[in-house]
């Protein structure tokens, strides 16, 4: 039997100035990104597309949500080959290519770069491998068309 899971969210405009989208300049690109029972996540469009710069936009909500799922697969993966991690953090990175039209774009490439610490030197060389193996786990690196790398550092941890 085939097991499914979904996932609700709610997007709420709250960019109405007053005149709606009388025009393209008209309104505000604010909403809000909404799960029940869990705090809402302010949105805009990218700043160039005249969003806020002080909300969250598409774009990196889909990066962080590349990082997000290569980090947790990642942990589980090291949690199961006996690699014990004890920092991780990404400082991922996506380009937005625009096409000749002007109007439109897609998302072109993500770049993960998580820097990891273990718990000991002869876990290190392990750890570095064990990236490799989560693209094709992945969920979300698994439902885009857009190549994901990544560039691991991996410490030991100071005893």
């Amino acid at each position: 039997m085939t097991t499914t899971h979904t996932y609700d969210v709610t997007v709420e405009w709250t960019g109405n100035l007053g005149p709606g989208t009388d025009s393209y300049r008209s309104f505000s690109r604010d909403h809000e990104v909404l799960v029940d029972g869990k705090a809402g996540i302010a949105a805009s469009s990218d700043p160039a597309f005249r969003g806020d710069p002080a909300r969250w936009n598409p774009e990196e909500l889909l990066v962080a949500s590349v990082a997000q799922c290569h980090m947790l697969w990642y942990l589980h993966l090291c949690a199961d080959g006996g690699v014990t991690v004890v920092d991780y953090e990404d400082h991922a990175h996506g380009v937005m290519t625009m096409d000749e039209s002007g109007g439109g774009g897609q998302i072109t490439e993500v770049v993960l770069r998580p820097e990891v610490t273990v718990a000991d030197a002869s876990m290190a060389e392990k750890a570095r491998s064990l990236h490799g193996g989560v693209h094709a786990l992945c969920f979300i690196a698994r439902s885009v068309n857009f190549p994901i790398t990544h560039a691991p550092v991996i410490r030991v941890q100071d005893n």
